[in-house]
């Protein structure tokens, strides 16, 4: 799986960091998504995944 995330359309909601704190944080300035792990684990796959699903902004693509 690899990750990528949308900086732009990111609304900073922080969804994907409560769904997938080892993948995703927000920067403290303005929330915007940051990627911690382009390739997470497989044990994380799953919350990437509900991360995707809620994002308000549907900022962040997954490549399986």
């Amino acid at each position: 799986m690899k990750v990528v995330v949308d900086q732009v359309k990111c609304v900073g909601s922080g969804q994907c960091v409560m769904v997938s704190e080892e993948v995703f944080d927000q920067r403290d300035e303005d929330g915007v998504v940051v990627l911690l792990q382009e390739e997470p684990a497989e044990d994380q796959h799953e919350g990437v995944r509900e991360a995707a699903r809620v994002c308000p902004a549907l900022a962040i693509e997954i490549d399986e």
